[in-house]
């Protein structure tokens, strides 16, 4: 392995600014309200806090359409207030990750406004986007918009359309002009003297177009061809991140992790190569994509549990093609993925708690960077919301209205399960701090319904109880700081375990020690053997006690023993 960095023997703490703390009682998250609970934050043992976008923007797509990168949303506070929690943050010995948005920007963006104050398509602007005359009078080619529709859009004036492989209001930019390219690596140098720690980079593998922008594959029944698949991973996509790394990213001690839809393995390592000529790490999605629904039409949106063979397959894939070459971010949710213990695990009130520190203690052990998303650490559920006015995610509502009322292809009482089940709104329902009215996040009605079980699930709560999945996170994070086997160990399944359809069982191994972790996926209590020393000691385990070789439901044990070979491990 190469020289270990600081990133990855860290873990990341994933704020949602909206939702996470109201500090002046407007029903929305800001920046005064992350300051306040700062020592919270610090008190979980995370290195590194990850915002999403704190932006100005038109606020069509949760702040991801932005208007002006250099300022600050007022919705949130302003510059003074970031500059407060950045400075803050650092005497608390915390790290800030910022969002990096720049495969579009907002309709509103002062680059957009002037590409279209014209009928005229030669103003330098024009080339900033990615502009195309109509084909046999519709759109240039078949590619469906991430949230629903059409990936282009006409403008009169012009006589043209422009791409935007998410909402109309987010017009995709052309990086194939380096114009664009030296103003985006601009403004991510003015970043850096503001004294951040790194980006997250958001759809960052869109970038680069395929040449000519070919028709995408169609699959059958479906209204629009692939533009994810057409678009992910483009011909220039890692020339244009090596030059990102030379003008920026090389400057600075960074954290950098890029949202890579499309990704595989083969690609991950050119991205996120240890040689560090590109990114940090990536965020892959097949994980969070094993659920979707049998029916292509029909996309993420279903309500099917995943199986363990399937995940656990998927992850070991990652774990053993990046290992020694790149480097794997860790996650189970976040805010454009449901809640993970109603997920992948049991958000029933007799499973909740040993079923979210079970999948805690899966991923935390991994090799790789950790994500925690804000509420995950004290078992946060997705929000059951009944209705549709209780919905304010865009790609919901735009998928109900097209798959309910406008193609009629499911019932709406179908549509409400897959939307209960996948919808981004159920990350996005406002931190659980306390029981009150408002759970404590502000004493005005939020922007988004509160999820009603608040009264029982939230920080007050979690913090009294020293068995609460709070202080379980804690001391996983304690044990990554600790133990360099979590950050260089090896990673292998236990043999036989490959096709065990209720146990998941790994080892990580470096010279001097094995750890050796058993994760019970079910509500039933199984029996299992495996081989585990004398002189092994407990680590880590969600059940008060260890009873037997049985595991009941969703248990977890985590073994620390030193490294004899043990071939039979």
């Amino acid at each position: 392995m190469a020289k270990e960095m600081w990133w990855q023997n860290a873990v990341v703490y994933q704020v949602y600014p909206k939702s996470f703390q109201d500090s002046d009682n407007d029903g929305i998250g800001d920046l005064r309200g992350i300051i306040n609970r700062l020592d919270y934050i610090k008190q979980l043992g995370v290195d590194v806090i990850w915002l999403n976008p704190i932006y100005k923007t038109s606020n069509i797509d949760g702040g991801y359409d932005i208007s002006d990168y250099q300022k600050i949303n007022p919705t949130f506070g302003n510059m003074t207030d970031f500059e407060e929690l950045l400075d803050k943050s650092h005497q608390k010995g915390l790290k800030i990750m910022m969002d990096l948005v720049v495969n579009h920007s907002s309709f509103e963006h002062e680059w957009f406004q002037k590409s279209i104050q014209d009928d005229s398509k030669d103003n330098k602007y024009r080339d900033y986007y990615i502009w195309r005359d109509p084909v046999d009078g519709h759109e240039p080619n078949n590619w469906g918009s991430f949230f629903s529709g059409p990936a282009w859009t006409y403008d009169e004036k012009s006589g043209q359309y422009y791409l935007h492989l998410f909402a109309k209001e987010q017009p995709d930019l052309n990086w194939d002009n380096e114009a664009v390219r030296n103003s985006i690596f601009d403004m991510m140098n003015w970043w850096a003297a503001k004294g951040i720690d790194g980006f997250r980079m958001d759809v960052i593998s869109l970038i680069s177009k395929p040449d000519g922008l070919p028709n995408a594959p169609i699959t059958e029944g479906a209204l629009y061809g692939n533009s994810g698949d057409a678009a992910a991973n483009g011909p220039h996509v890692h020339d244009y991140l090596t030059e990102m790394n030379k003008q920026v990213l090389q400057k600075h001690d960074w954290i950098t992790v890029g949202e890579t839809a499309g990704v595989t393995t083969s690609e991950a390592k050119k991205y996120a190569n240890l040689d560090g000529t590109e990114l940090n790490m990536v965020f892959q999605f097949e994980h969070v994509g094993l659920d979707g629904n049998q029916n292509p039409t029909l996309g993420k949106w279903s309500d099917k549990h995943v199986s363990l063979l399937a995940l656990r397959s998927n992850l070991v894939k990652w774990q053993k093609a990046l290992a020694g070459k790149a480097w794997n971010s860790l996650y189970w949710n976040n805010h454009d993925q449901p809640r993970a213990i109603s997920r992948f695990g049991n958000d029933s009130p007799e499973y909740r708690l040993v079923s979210g520190k079970m999948l805690a203690a899966l991923l935390h052990f991994m090799q790789g960077t950790p994500y925690i998303y804000q509420g995950e650490e004290i078992g946060m559920t997705n929000a059951n919301f009944q209705t549709m006015d209780q919905y304010q995610d865009l790609e919901s509502i735009n998928a109900y209205h097209e798959l309910v009322e406008q193609e009629h292809l499911i019932s709406a009482d179908v549509m409400m399960n897959y939307l209960r089940a996948r919808s981004r709104d159920n990350a996005r329902t406002p931190m659980q701090w306390d029981s009150t009215t408002y759970a404590g996040f502000s004493d005005v009605t939020p922007w988004l319904e509160v999820n009603a079980n608040h009264e029982s699930i939230n920080v007050d709560a979690a913090l009294k109880d020293k068995e609460s999945l709070f202080y379980f996170y804690q001391r996983l994070i304690t044990l990554r700081h600790e133990l360099p086997v979590i950050t260089d160990g090896t990673f292998d399944l236990v043999t036989g375990n490959e096709k065990d359809e209720a146990v998941f069982a790994y080892t990580r191994k470096n010279d001097k020690e094995v750890l050796l972790v058993i994760a019970n996926f079910t509500a039933q209590s199984v029996s299992r053997a495996y081989n585990i020393p004398k002189d092994s000691k407990l680590l880590i385990q969600n059940y008060p006690d260890v009873t037997s070789l049985a595991l009941r439901p969703y248990e977890i044990r985590a073994y620390l023993f030193s490294n004899r070979d043990n071939e039979s491990m």
